[in-house]
């Protein structure tokens, strides 16, 4: 079986050759670009199952090739962690805005951000035997391809994107807090912190454009898709 592709992204060549190391121990195949321009042009011609993104790239930074990547169908189903020095929470949200699944702060642990890329690249994986597909109004998802189209046309979500959909429509009527959507839906595979739900809302209902009604919002509680 082939091994899965991991992008690392980072003008610092020691950088690159730590999270490769510890990568490539969890039998990934690691490919790298030291600059956004080359990030690009890596991830379009050799479709990468993920790429670890720094954001303080010189040239393109990292923001801009995430934004690049998420707009180009080619490329905009695959998963982004971005890497940054930065801790403040509006560059954060600006690359979930883009489409980030993750995000991991320097200085950091190698053996989490292979958790982290690991986690992601389970969420991806398609479940075995049942296609379970479910159908609600516009919308449909299908839970074994990880598909989802509206009126027959398909929509572009990312991994985490998705997992949010899927576990809302699939407990339909039900109200969920922010934490219980992170303990439900990522379960021991979470990292991310329970402001990002309401970032990853904010990108889905974007994309479901007319049918966005079917995620409603319970003032003071969470969500709940619409039964």
């Amino acid at each position: 079986m082939a091994r899965e592709k991991i992008l690392v992204v980072d003008d610092e060549k020691d950088i690159i050759e730590l999270i490769r190391y510890n990568l490539e121990k969890e039998g990934l195949k690691v490919i790298t670009a030291t600059s956004g321009e080359e990030a690009i042009r890596r991830a379009s011609n050799e479709n990468p199952q993920l790429i670890v993104l720094d954001l303080m790239l010189t040239g393109i930074d990292g923001l801009e090739v995430c934004r690049i990547l998420k707009r180009e169908t080619k490329t905009s189903s695959i998963p982004v962690v971005m890497l940054t020095v930065k801790s403040d929470e509006t560059d954060i949200v600006v690359g979930l805005e883009l489409g980030a699944d993750d995000y991991i702060t320097k200085p950091f642990s190698p053996r989490i951000l292979a958790a982290r890329v690991k986690a992601i690249l389970r969420r991806k994986e398609p479940k075995e035997e049942k296609a379970e597909i479910i159908k609600i109004g516009p919308l449909t998802i299908n839970l074994a391809k990880y598909q989802v189209s509206l009126k027959n046309k398909p929509l572009s979500l990312t991994s985490t994107e998705f997992k949010i959909l899927a576990f809302l429509a699939q407990n339909k009527g039900k109200v969920f807090t922010r934490d219980q959507l992170l303990d439900k839906a990522w379960k021991e595979e979470s990292f991310v912190v329970d402001r990002t739900v309401d970032v990853h809302i904010r990108r889905l209902r974007q994309k479901l454009g007319p049918a966005s009604y079917l995620i409603e919002t319970i003032r003071g509680v969470g969500y709940k898709f619409k039964d």
